[in-house]
């Protein structure tokens, strides 16, 4: 509730805000310009509401007349409410008829608020609430912030345009608002501290006041705090001071459940019990909300959940017992899995692995599950059957465990000699399967691919899972390689048969792979667009696939970075990182890099430093082989070290790691970095260009360019034009320097690398001025006036594909070729396919 106080300008009392409000126009405006008669605010305790109708309050026109009628939230009967809202009208007693014939007959206009309307159903007083809200006077408009929605006829108020509802989402506190209450705290750390506080507090206004009065602890690093006192009090008098004994305990139980439905409320609090608990605690507002927008499942608002989620001892682990066999009984394996963990029944859970595939190492927190009961219990019960080493193994190389996953893969040895020829075969192909994922991650190319190819010629058609990793390794090699088009042909062929099992999971992954050879092929929009298809897709399922979702965040992420779009690249970074910190991925590190470049962007080299050394500490500290993250970590730190001034710090740093990637035992670049080398040997000679120590630098420049052309890396290419012509000015070479920037500024405009520019230009600020390109120019450059897509397929045209042969290399319809080509001759100006094809030549969009 908010506090009473003598308005100086309006008659009686009236509620004040706190001298700690945060006046909040994003809520406020809409619901002062609705022309709904009725706003509703339907929202757990400590959403803010009071607040917010004080706040409209004191908003009002000067001629409205204001009635506020504090409930706290009492059960009071029909006659009693009757007479309080007859005195705050400043009427004397009055029967319904009089009361209602009274509001219809308004002559003055005025705005009636009903705060912490009745907590406990009453449907008495509800009907009479409805009879109310049906005065239609055009001078009185009602404002009603109540915890649960009262039974009234809503969907005729709301057909009649006669219903604003203020969602309870809406109110909670967004990052930037939490950032306010911290003016007097340094910017980073304010940052840092209100994105901590929102992700604890889910941006709950209570939990936030609390956060703060405690001196942010819920701001801290750690996963689990101690938990607040204040909290603990606040709910004490503010929920469970309401409820009846029985009501808390089901409460507090389904606080220790990551999820419930009324079904499981029955098994666990008794048939004919359990829904109806449920269904109070639903209608008290108690803190109930959907479970990840499920139609079905519920979970307790997670921070209160977390506030009281300590160790519940043997009557805790009793209940995940119980939740545990509920489902089980259901099939749910998940969730049985989760529930026998939570129960510490290990051995149960080991057995429940048996109905997982390598499907469910991409839901939920799988990963992390996985690593900790193999820790915990040790290869003797996690290490039973070649499936779960498969499950393990899968793991520990998500994770970058590589020592314990080669210790893992060589456990299949006990399981040979299988009883028969063809079983035996398939062991050995799960082994090759294994070992070619793990030579693949350590770097050695030609190892792991004969172990991939040997694996496709022998596993059997059930084990298709271990078939489209096998594809997608040699789909990543061939990246790595610059084959482009044999990429494509792997990738083409995984699609396929993931599509044909019906695996969205594994479709997903593909589609990673798919996104990096559009993007090195210079089509980041449409590798953007590919990926947020299928990210919606994947959002839509019931198990959110974290790990999944944190890599394909990452990879929109650099492509909204490639082109230009640095806030949407922060949101994605962030949200990226996050998820796969909490799935244990080693591609963390790709989060850390990407905030790292978009600070380097800003010139802010301190936290851009800060953000690589929080990448190699984690990995350190999770004991990632250095070969993960060594190489890329030293390219990008040379890539800042160039646009500071300090060649000889990228020189030096360039070097050694290029040994590493050439010569008789080198290793290749990791898979989600495939133009590694190229950058840093292109890198190497601008920092021994600068320290005028280069040999021969624009012939080394453009045999880069010469292979990339050759294979059609045009993102690789659009940096190596921009190279170019940085070395040619640093030497002298005007007229060729003029020539490569402005062929890479029409390659940056047609491939949408409008970083590449950035970097350029944070390199040599003033080299574009001095060639009569200003930074507006050089960020909006576009003489290609087609579409990635449609560039494809001009591509394939040129190449003398038929229209059918296109649309099975793009895996779009044949009309849709057609609709492309109908479109690049309209574009173009031509009527023929030659004409079209000779037209591009000559505008340079296609090279043959």
């Amino acid at each position: 509730m908010t506090a009473m106080t003598l308005c100086l300008d309006r008659p009686g009392f009236l509620p004040r805000l706190s001298s700690h409000h945060l006046a909040r126009e994003r809520l406020v405006e809409p619901l002062l310009a609705s022309t709904a008669r009725v706003k509703l605010l339907c929202a757990p305790a400590g959403s803010g509401k009071s607040a917010l109708l004080t706040e409209c309050l004191l908003r009002a026109p000067a001629d409205c007349r204001l009635c506020w009628l504090p409930m706290a939230g009492e059960s009071l009967d029909v006659g009693t409410f009757q007479q309080r809202l007859a005195q705050a009208l400043g009427l004397g007693s009055v029967d319904e008829p009089d009361l209602l014939d009274y509001l219809t007959h308004l002559q003055t206009p005025t705005w009636l608020f009903i705060d912490d309307y009745c907590r406990v159903s009453n449907s008495e007083l509800d009907h009479f609430l409805d009879r109310l809200l049906a005065v239609r006077s055009p001078l009185l408009n009602w404002w009603l912030a109540s915890r649960r929605r009262p039974q009234c006829n809503w969907p005729r108020l709301l057909l009649d345009d006669e219903l604003y509802e203020c969602e309870a989402r809406a109110l909670a506190f967004t990052e930037c608002e939490v950032q306010h209450f911290l003016s007097d705290v340094e910017p980073a750390l304010a940052t840092h501290t209100a994105r901590r506080i929102i992700q604890r507090s889910s941006g709950w206004c209570a939990g936030v006041r609390i956060a703060l009065l405690g001196g942010c602890q819920w701001a801290a690093d750690q996963d689990k705090q101690e938990r607040s006192t204040t909290l603990l009090d606040y709910l004490h008098h503010e929920l469970f001071s309401t409820l009846a004994p029985e009501l808390i305990e089901a409460w507090q139980v389904l606080a220790h459940l990551p999820r419930f439905n009324a079904s499981l409320c029955e098994h666990l609090f008794g048939a004919g019990e359990g829904a109806q608990w449920l269904h109070a605690l639903q209608e008290m507002g108690c803190f109930i909300e959907p479970w990840e927008d499920s139609a079905e499942w519920l979970r307790v608002f997670v921070p209160l959940a977390r506030a009281v989620g300590d160790e519940r001892g043997s009557a805790g682990r009793a209940w995940h017992r119980r939740a545990c066999q509920w489902f089980c009984a259901e099939e749910d394996w998940q969730g049985a899995f989760e529930h026998a963990l939570l129960a510490e029944e290990f051995e149960v859970a080991v057995s429940l692995l048996q109905h997982f595939s390598l499907e469910h190492l991409f839901r939920r927190e799988n990963v992390r599950l996985l690593l900790n009961l193999h820790e915990r219990q040790g290869e003797g019960l996690t290490l039973g059957s070649p499936q779960l080493v498969g499950l393990i193994t899968a793991a520990l190389l998500f994770a970058g465990r590589f020592d314990q996953a080669a210790e893992c893969i060589a456990q299949l040895a006990r399981f040979a000699p299988q009883p028969s020829v063809m079983l035996q075969r398939q062991l050995l192909a799960r082994w090759q399967a294994q070992q070619g994922w793990l030579l693949h991650l350590l770097g050695r190319m030609d190892a792991a691919r004969a172990h991939f190819i040997d694996a496709l010629a022998e596993l059997a058609p059930d084990a298709w899972p271990a078939r489209l990793l096998c594809l997608s390794g040699l789909t990543q090699q061939a990246l790595l390689n610059a084959e482009l088009d044999a990429a494509q042909a792997f990738n083409r062929e995984a699609l396929c048969l993931a599509r044909a099992q019906g695996s969205l999971l594994f479709e997903g992954l593909l589609e990673l792979d798919h996104a990096q050879l559009l993007e090195q092929r210079g089509a980041p929009r449409r590798a953007e667009s590919l990926l947020a298809d299928i990210h919606e897709m994947l959002s839509r399922q019931a198990d959110r696939p974290t790990p999944l979702l944190g890599r394909i965040a990452l990879q929109r992420g650099r492509l909204a970075l490639c082109q230009g779009q640095d806030a949407v690249a922060a949101q994605f970074f962030q949200s990226g990182l996050q998820d796969c910190l909490h799935s244990q991925d080693k591609r963390a590190l790709y989060g850390f890099l990407g905030q790292a470049q978009l600070a380097a962007n800003q010139r802010d080299y301190a936290h851009a430093f800060d953000r690589l050394r929080e990448a190699e500490r984690l990995m350190q500290q999770r004991q990632i082989p250095d070969t993960v993250y060594r190489g890329v970590l030293l390219q990008i730190s040379s890539h800042f070290w160039l646009q500071q001034g300090r060649p000889q710090l990228a020189r030096e740093a360039l070097t050694r790691v290029l040994r590493h990637y050439r010569g008789p035992h080198a290793r290749q670049a990791p898979p989600a970095t495939f133009m590694l080398i190229a950058r840093i040997e292109y890198l190497l000679v601008l920092a021994q260009t600068r320290m005028q120590e280069a040999q021969q630098p624009l012939e080394r420049l453009k045999t880069l360019l010469d292979h990339a052309q050759q294979h059609a890396m045009l993102a690789l290419e659009t940096e190596l034009q921009l190279a170019i012509c940085e070395v040619a000015d640093l030497i002298g070479e005007t007229e060729l320097a003029a020539s490569a920037l402005q062929t890479g500024l029409k390659l940056a405009g047609r491939g949408q690398q409008q970083q590449a520019v950035c970097e350029l230009r944070l390199r040599q600020p003033t080299l574009l001025s001095r060639y009569g390109v200003d930074d507006e120019s050089a960020a909006t450059i576009e003489s290609n006036p087609l579409s990635g897509r449609e560039l494809e397929v001009l591509g394939l045209i040129a190449q003398g594909n038929s229209n059918q042969q296109i649309a099975e290399q793009l895996f779009i319809s044949l009309h849709t070729v057609k609709t492309h080509a109908r479109r690049i001759h309209s574009k173009l100006g031509v009527e023929r396919r030659t004409q079209a094809v000779a037209i591009a030549k000559k505008l340079g969009l296609i090279s043959l």
